[in-house]
């Protein structure tokens, strides 16, 4: 990337968000950028639903990219996002799901999509929002460079998901990623449970040995039989 031109062009770039006049221009973009097909309503609630983040990068007036991302309720997570989080977090718990972000190709490698990144986790981290603990997203098993993308911004990959998109009728993999903000935790693995014991016992004291560890290998086990079993959507 040219520094110099993605600077100049970021500089011509004006961020707005999304509005009703703009399903036509969006739909048009979102065909040709990915190849799934979303339903009219769809572009009817991302331009003008408050649910919504939806950013559009401008320049001279034509969209040139665009993000949009929705804060959801840990209760209202699909089955196979269920344990982003930590099951301590209550269901009320918030995260934040990026439906899509996209580029013009001759506008591409200028930093665009990095700046929609930015204006949006700079939204999610701001005191407003700061009841988000994680951002994910879904991305197709083999769109390489959007995995790339993603991964030189600290998200990284949380399961790989078989058979999760069908596209022209075909299946296809998908993995998700997740950016934790705003202290949020990921669920404890198998090894994080073993750790945590160890450290534990570490520190107990002689005398009250017996009765420290019947208690942390009971919470141990209590924790780890409390996290929601992963299952996996075959939907689009």
């Amino acid at each position: 990337m040219n520094q110099a031109k993605a600077l100049q062009v970021q500089q011509e770039v004006q961020l707005r968000f999304l509005c009703p006049a703009d399903v036509g221009e969006v739909k048009k973009l979102c065909t040709e950028w990915f190849p799934i097909e979303y339903p009219d309503s769809w572009y009817d609630d991302i331009t003008s639903s408050s649910r919504f983040y939806s950013l559009a990068a401008t320049h001279q007036s034509r969209i040139v990219g665009l993000i949009v991302a929705e804060l959801k309720a840990k209760s209202k997570l699909n089955k196979e996002d269920g344990d982003i989080l930590a099951s301590y977090y209550p269901s009320s718990m918030q995260v934040a799901y990026i439906l899509s972000l996209g580029v013009v190709d001759d506008f591409r490698r200028n930093g665009i999509a990095s700046l929609l990144l930015d204006s949006l986790l700079s939204y999610l981290t701001s005191k407003e929002a700061s009841g988000c603990k994680a951002v994910y997203l879904h991305v197709l098993a083999t769109n390489t460079v959007a995995i790339r993308f993603y991964e030189r911004r600290n998200f990284r990959p949380h399961s790989f998901l078989p058979f999760y998109y069908s596209i022209q009728g075909k299946p296809r993999d998908g993995y998700s990623y997740v950016l934790y903000i705003n202290g949020g935790q990921p669920p404890w693995s198998f090894i994080d449970y073993i750790a945590h014991c160890g450290s534990l016992i570490s520190k107990l004291q002689p005398c009250g040995l017996p009765r420290q560890l019947y208690r942390a290998v009971r919470n141990m086990v209590q924790r780890f039989l409390s996290r929601p079993p992963v299952e996996v959507s075959h939907s689009s």
